[in-house]
Order: structure tokens, then sequence, then C-alpha cells
């Protein structure tokens, strides 16, 4: 069941600064928000430990732990049983590893319910990227879609558009993809590519703004 998203959804600028938004604050630790967030947007894919703890970039006894109590919690499952294929990761000596693996358990009660959660949590924790891209230059339009909104189809996840530092965007992207523990396809152009773009109605940049998405900064098309 997909998670629906308001295809305009605009989040109006604060007289104050917002507070950081920090999921573990509400499911105890980093670890667990990051094997959550890997868990539920991939449902249908194994892992094995040693390949979860560098995908979540923690260490293996907190990874250890948390598996045991979201095992507990009854939303993975630790399956026993024979190698198996998982992009080219499967261990070239033998282990312990080799034979048990982990994986969502979509038969969960809450189990959409709670990846509809780490979707709008995702989309929040976006909020801090707003920052740091602001700092990093002039920020004109930031939109969220593709995984953010459950859609596939959409080629990119985020279009920034601005005049932003080259290395401070790539470590905004590398930070935000630490927090999700996934990948990011972000699409980056200077506002003066935009414009043009957008005036020729380019049929990549169309694919992106008529697509269901969610606006956090907008100063460059205000009928988005």
């Amino acid at each position: 069941m997909p998670v629906k998203v308001s295809d305009k959804v605009e989040v109006k600028p604060q007289e104050k600064p917002v507070e950081a938004f920090a999921p573990e604050s509400l499911f105890g630790s980093k670890t667990r928000v990051r094997l959550l967030n890997l868990f539920l947007e991939h449902p249908d894919r194994p892992f094995y430990v040693r390949e979860i703890t560098r995908k979540v970039d923690a260490q293996l006894n907190s990874v250890r732990r948390e598996l045991q109590n979201l095992i507990g919690l009854n939303v993975i499952s630790e399956v026993a049983g024979k190698i198996i294929s998982t992009e080219s990761e499967v261990p070239k000596k033998k282990t312990k590893d080799k034979k048990k693996y982990y994986i969502a358990n979509k038969e969960c009660p809450f189990f959409e319910e709670l990846r509809g959660m780490m979707k709008k949590m995702a989309i929040l924790m976006n909020h801090s990227l707003v920052g740091e891209l602001q700092d990093a230059g002039s920020l004109d339009l930031l939109l969220l879609t593709g995984r953010f909104i459950d859609n596939s189809d959409v080629a990119s996840d985020i279009l920034v558009v601005g005049d932003i530092s080259d290395k401070r965007l790539v470590k905004a992207m590398e930070s935000l993809e630490s927090k999700l523990a996934r990948e990011i396809n972000y699409t980056y152009m200077p506002t003066d590519e935009y414009t043009y773009r957008f005036e020729v109605k380019d049929r990549f940049l169309m694919s992106l703004l008529e697509s269901d998405k969610v606006i956090l900064v907008n100063k460059v098309n205000l009928s988005l």
C-alpha cells in the first residue's frame, strides 16, 4: 500500500529556526532508526549482518543488539538457511553470518503504518538539509519526490536549484544518505539552467515538477 503524499505540499518558512528533527529521540537510537529505514525501504531484500553494518555505518555490536530488539518487536525476521545472493555481497569466507540473514517482516500487524511513518520522518529530516544548502550558497528550489513519496517511477528523489558549492552539496547529500541508510538520487541545476529548461518544457524537468512532491523551498516558480 503506497504512502500517499499530497502533490502540492509547501513548507512555509518559520519566523524562528526549527530544531532539526531527530528520530532517534523517538525510537531510542540512531542505529535503530537506520535499520528501520534500511529494512522498510527494501522490504523484500535479505541482508547479512556484516552487510547491514556497512550500510548503516554503525558498530557491529550495536547492530546486533538493535537487530534483536527489532526481532523482538516482530518488525524483522532472522532466517537461517542456504547462502543467498545479495548484490555480490556474499562473504568469500565461511562465517557464522553465512547461515543467517535478516529481512523485513511484512506480516507485522503495523508494517505499513511504520513504513509510512518512516517516509514522513525522512521528509522532516530534510529540514536540516535546507539549512546546509542555504549555508552552501543560494538555494532557490528544493523539492522531494521519487522514493520520498513512494514512487519509484520518478527518475530523481530530490531536485535542487540554485547556486550551490559542489563540494558542500555532495557533503550534504552524503550526510542525508547516512541518516537514511540508503542512496539518494538527486538532481542539481543552476537557476539559469532551470529557467531555460522550464521555458522549453524539458521532458526530464517536467517529469519531476508534475509528479507528486513535497516542496521545501520555492523562490523560482510560485505556480508549483
